[in-house]
């Protein structure tokens, strides 16, 4: 079994560093012609698989869009998941869930268990309640072939209340949290090969405020804020330094908005950009 890690790094080789959102939020349900529904957030995610396959190689379906539906939004979501797996694409479930014991086992087991309604290749994951709250997520992630992505340096302004604060060692939180997850990498990860364990930095952050330095092993970093929030394929190399290769950027309002019929050009513009063609 190819582990998760391997395969993002040859999903980022062959397509590029894009990875496109599926945020069906209100405003853009509207501007696509749809109403506010389960029904059409099915529609709107489906299209966007459409789009993206053979042209990127990742996808991040945002679970709140789909969640707002009730049961509909669930079994669109299901839909979605399972078309775009079935295209090849690599799927992140932007859950961010975090808890203890066996609740947080429970999400996991959602998200990341072969087979599952909702199986996902990788899920967000939410480590402030402690990392260890998540040794149960990490073994079934790694068992299974998946991966997770441990929330670590978000660009959010109310961050940097938890995230800057400063462990007993002086190292920052967003520090301790990739110094924890990438010891379990080590452990698991051989030679040479990526970890299936990455993290969540944002592609505003700035490392050195975050206190964050090039970790080892490599693991794919999902970095949300590129587009319309920002940040832009050169900032790659200028913000992630030696990590720029594992960064999966992800781009949601600033390809979406170019609507139904002008998706897949939009989509095959921005691909480009990162794959500096």
């Amino acid at each position: 079994m190819t582990s998760f890690g391997e395969r993002i790094r040859a999903a980022l080789t062959t397509h590029g560093q894009l990875c496109v959102g599926i945020d069906p939020h209100v405003p853009l349900l509207e501007e696509w012609g749809l109403d506010a529904s389960g029904r059409a957030a099915r529609e709107f995610g489906l299209r966007v698989v459409d789009a993206c396959a053979g042209r990127v190689g990742v996808v991040k379906p945002q679970v709140s869009f789909f969640e707002r539906y009730g049961s509909a939004g669930i079994a669109a979501l299901e839909d979605v998941l399972a078309a775009a797996r079935a295209a090849g694409l690599i799927v992140i479930a932007d859950a961010k869930r975090g808890d203890i014991g066996s609740t947080m086992d429970a999400y996991a087991e959602a998200w990341l268990t072969p087979g599952s309604p909702l199986e996902a290749d990788a899920m967000t994951a939410n480590p402030f309640l402690g990392t260890g709250t998540l040794d149960g997520t990490f073994a079934l992630a790694e068992a299974s072939g998946k991966g997770v992505f441990v929330l670590a340096a978000t660009s959010n302004p109310d961050a940097f209340t938890a995230q800057r604060a400063r462990l007993e060692d002086g190292a920052t939180v967003s520090a301790g949290i990739v110094r924890e997850v990438s010891a379990r990498n080590a452990a698991t990860t051989p030679e040479g090969r990526w970890g299936s364990l990455g993290f969540v930095i944002g592609g505003t952050v700035d490392w050195a405020q975050a206190g964050l330095t090039a970790f080892s092993p490599v693991a794919p970093i999902l970095a949300p804020g590129f587009g319309h929030q920002g940040a832009e394929p050169h900032h790659l190399g200028e913000r992630f330094g030696d990590m720029g290769q594992a960064v999966i950027a992800s781009e949601s309002r600033s390809i979406l908005a170019a609507g139904p019929d002008r998706l897949a050009a939009r989509i095959t513009e921005r691909a480009l950009l990162y794959r500096g063609d």
